[in-house]
């Protein structure tokens, strides 16, 4: 998995680029939200539970389906002012969701693991992408500061910080030069 401070850094970017300019609180709770709760899969260890398992590491919880299931949730649960299916309603879930779709997908682009269960719950078979340039990330965050964490967050500053950046400073100039014209 990229680092937890790598797929809140994607939320947070995503909802630079593209989110309400005068977005309430909730708005970044839920996306930072979203990007990481899916890693709470590795309590399963705790329990037991195997990673190649349904409910393991990279099972369920990574998939679009549940991404669906937890970016409704944190709308009708964070955002319940507005209106059922209205536009503003429509955007936070879909934002939610690709927020959400987007770390199964970043796991996918890691060297490590047993791949992820992108089509969970109708298989738990696990994938990844053909090209894989980002390092897996240790879990747990003493693993983050060794050497291993360092060149892991260094593939991710090339792969997902950089491009991200590049995201929301395209974001903004867009923005600028239509204020501008």
């Amino acid at each position: 998995m990229p680092s937890v401070i790598t797929h809140a850094a994607v939320a947070v970017a995503a909802g630079l680029a593209f989110g309400p300019r005068d977005a309430p609180s909730q708005f970044w709770t839920a996306s930072i939200a979203c990007s990481v709760l899916p890693d709470m899969d590795i309590l399963a260890f705790s329990f037991g539970i195997p990673y190649g398992h349904f409910f393991g590491h990279r099972g369920f919880f990574h998939s679009p389906f549940f991404a669906m299931i937890l970016s409704l949730l944190m709308v009708i649960l964070l955002f319940n002012h507005l209106e059922f299916f209205s536009k503003q309603w429509f955007f936070f879930l879909i934002f939610f969701f690709l927020v959400e779709a987007s770390h199964g997908l970043l796991d996918a682009f890691t060297n490590g693991g047993l791949g992820v269960a992108l089509l969970s719950p109708f298989t738990n078979e696990r994938y990844f992408f053909p090209w894989r340039p980002i390092m897996v990330s240790p879990i747990g965050i003493q693993g983050l500061f060794s050497k291993w964490g360092l060149m892991v967050l260094k593939t991710e500053l090339l792969w997902v910080w950089l491009p991200c950046s590049l995201m929301v400073l395209f974001s903004y100039i867009s923005g600028w030069l239509t204020r501008k014209g």
